[in-house]
């Protein structure tokens, strides 16, 4: 992928092969594409591809295509489409031309099937799919022809067409390929490129009742499209020999070559759109950009930076071997491109009051803090003291634990931009909840160190006067299980990943901030100092009203602590 800030770009046997390919005159330039097909929104997964696909055309100074597979219209909308449209385009990619459509290829493919019939490289089969699984044989037993292998050429001819007329119920008949049954790749067994299915399409209306199945569409959309490396996940490397037959065996000028890489595996979430589908059907999340979902969307929502998300797939690298990769280095990445690019605000976000009985109004000071303390650029705000204020209730300990530098009962610690303080006093409720602490105000404190004493700690806080209410949500991994879909129960099958869902993803409360924030515009993202990176929501939030935060990550990893 593309280095970001001028890092050194990491080799990987990828672009040996397209190095070679251009040395060797083999290719005069690098043509990629990312083909997905739109029946739910782009994951994690399809991020390293993106990265991959348009990052490798960016450095070779090639193109990259964005083209639908959309050969399966009972689950494909124009709303994945759009999607797919605004994820890519999101993290910083710009495709080559118009996107592109399998659809749009429906003609040349049907001609395509005829010229193979013609060859006799093709028939029309009636076995029904049950019927097709026994004729297929298994891993260590060969399969045997089909009945129908035989049919002539003019039947066939005549057979598909009436296919594509609509004389013949769904799934009644298929097209296949004529390979061969003994085969020991299972893919090479007569597998059917054609089937007949009346369903709405999203582009091409009833226009056609029969669809071509991918194996055969993807090679050929790639050829029409002059593709020269064809890059897809490692699930492919069995079916690159049906790639390249298909491709032999019908008069195109261009054979893109097949090369396969391993997929992401992240743990603590699924790359399944069938499950994820199954996660926002059930209502376990409000929609395919819930920032508890590892969608593209998701991720953003949740306040992830496309540097962040391209940083990722930079470091997980490009290889065959298995690539399964703990949340943390996700976050990780996440969290480094924040550092540099996020203004800092305090905020609280679990509140215990503090009375300051020596505050003087007009006589105890104030001062200002930049928003960013690398970045003078970005500006500075007022921090104004009052008498009342809000701390963390995790900064303050009645009885401490070693080492402890914040506040305790006859303790001192400075407040963050201001004073150092003393707990003279604890009030508790008629349940013995601490629900206020009085401290008195050091004045000779404001910008330098208290004489005779060392006072270690530092806490943020927010004057009870500035501070603003806002909604913060708290979200954290959507499974406690590493891999959800991959535990086996004693009996040995699979236990359903609905079983390891979190119940403390999503804690929703009313936190307490710096009033700079109220006029942000949705997807600004902050850090709030000692407590980690947050974004104003996408969808909710809006600029002069109550805020409204999403937590994207902590300013470091506690989840195996």
């Amino acid at each position: 992928m593309s280095a970001e800030n001028n890092a050194p770009v990491i080799s990987n046997f990828i672009r040996s092969i397209i190095d070679e390919d251009l040395a060797t005159g083999k290719r005069a330039a690098v043509v990629t594409r990312f083909p997905p097909e739109p029946n739910g929104y782009a994951h994690v997964g399809h991020a390293k591809a993106i990265c991959i696909n348009f990052g490798l055309a960016e450095d070779y100074n090639g193109q990259c295509n964005l083209r639908m597979d959309d050969t399966n219209p009972e689950k494909e909308s124009d709303e994945f489409v759009q999607a797919f449209r605004e994820d890519i385009s999101w993290l910083g990619f710009k495709w080559n031309g118009e996107i592109r459509f399998a659809s749009d290829y429906f003609g040349q493919l049907y001609d395509f099937a005829v010229e193979l019939i013609r060859a006799g490289k093709a028939f029309v089969c009636d076995l029904t799919p049950d019927e097709m699984r026994e004729y297929r044989g298994g891993l260590t037993a060969p399969g045997k022809n089909s009945p129908y292998r035989e049919r002539s050429v003019e039947e066939n001819l005549d057979l598909f067409t009436r296919m594509k007329n609509g004389e013949f119920a769904d799934g009644s008949k298929t097209l296949r390929l004529k390979i061969d049954m003994a085969s020991p790749n299972i893919n090479l067994r007569d597998p059917a490129i054609y089937r007949i299915r009346r369903v709405h399409h999203h582009r091409t209306g009833d226009a056609w009742c029969i669809y071509p199945m991918y194996d055969y569409t993807h090679c050929i959309s790639d050829a029409i499209e002059g593709i020269t490396h064809s890059l897809c996940s490692l699930e492919f490397e069995d079916h690159r020999p049906l790639y390249d037959w298909v491709l032999d065996n019908i008069s195109i000028g261009h054979h893109p070559q097949q090369i396969e890489f391993s997929r992401l595996e992240l743990l603590y979430a699924l790359t399944s759109k069938r499950k994820l589908q199954h996660l926002v059907n059930q209502g376990v999340v409000t929609g395919w950009d819930d920032p508890r979902m590892p969608t593209i969307a998701g991720m953003r929502r949740r306040g992830y930076s496309p540097a962040g998300v391209r940083l990722f797939t930079q470091r997980i690298g490009v290889s065959k071997s298995e690539n399964i990769i703990d949340m943390s280095v996700l976050e990780g990445a996440v969290r480094e491109s924040l550092e540099n690019e996020s203004p800092r605000v305090i905020a609280v976000l679990d509140p215990i009051k503090v009375t300051l009985t020596n505050y003087q109004d007009g006589v105890t000071g104030s001062r200002s803090a930049p928003f960013h303390p690398h970045h003078p650029e970005m500006g500075e705000r007022d921090i104004p003291l009052a008498r009342e204020i809000y701390i963390e209730r995790e900064d303050f300990a009645e009885v401490p634990p070693p080492k402890w530098q914040r506040l305790t009962p006859g303790g001192e610690v400075r407040l963050r931009y201001s004073y150092v303080i003393k707990c003279d006093e604890v009030v508790k409720d008629d349940s013995g909840n601490v629900v206020e602490l009085k401290c008195s105000i050091d004045h000779d404190t404001l910008g330098q160190n208290p004489v005779g004493r060392k006072v270690k700690g530092v806490i943020h806080w927010i004057a009870a006067h500035h501070a603003i209410e806002a909604e913060v949500r708290l979200y954290d991994r959507l499974f406690t299980e590493a891999r959800p879909d991959a535990v086996r129960g004693e009996d040995g099958e699979y236990v359903d990943f609905m079983n390891f869902l979190n119940p403390a993803s999503l804690t929703t409360i009313t936190g307490y901030v710096e009033p700079v924030v109220l006029q942000a515009a949705p997807e600004t993202r902050y850090q709030f100092e000692r407590i980690g990176y947050f974004v104003t929501d996408r969808r909710e939030h809006q600029a002069g009203a109550k805020p409204v935060f999403n937590r994207t990550v902590g300013l470091k990893d506690n989840w195996s602590k």
